[in-house]
């Protein structure tokens, strides 16, 4: 029998990743407050999901100045958007075989 596990992506395992993907993958960019907001997370905890999914190359970050604040953006990369997509038909032939 072929491990139900063994092709799912690691980086998704935690549930803000894959809050942070989904939102990403629906939208062509979203800031920081927004992406806050919507998953209900304190400035540090987003952060740090942010930066592991930038290390790995899945988003990009675009920062502007809107008068004199910084707006921070994130969008979702052509490696992001294949690795999540793979991370979900995993997902769903792991569903499916059980």
């Amino acid at each position: 029998m072929i491990n139900p596990i063994g092709a799912l992506n690691k980086i998704f395992d935690s549930r803000i990743r894959l809050g942070v993907m989904s939102i990403l993958v629906v939208n062509d960019s979203v800031s920081f407050n927004e992406l806050k907001q919507m998953l209900e997370l304190t400035d540090g905890n987003l952060a740090s999901h942010l930066n592991t999914l930038e290390q790995a190359e899945y988003i990009k970050v675009q920062k502007a100045f809107i008068g004199r604040k910084t707006n921070t953006t994130y969008l979702i990369t052509e490696l992001g958007k294949q690795a999540f997509k793979a991370h979900l038909d995993a997902l769903e032939k792991m569903i499916k075989g059980i």
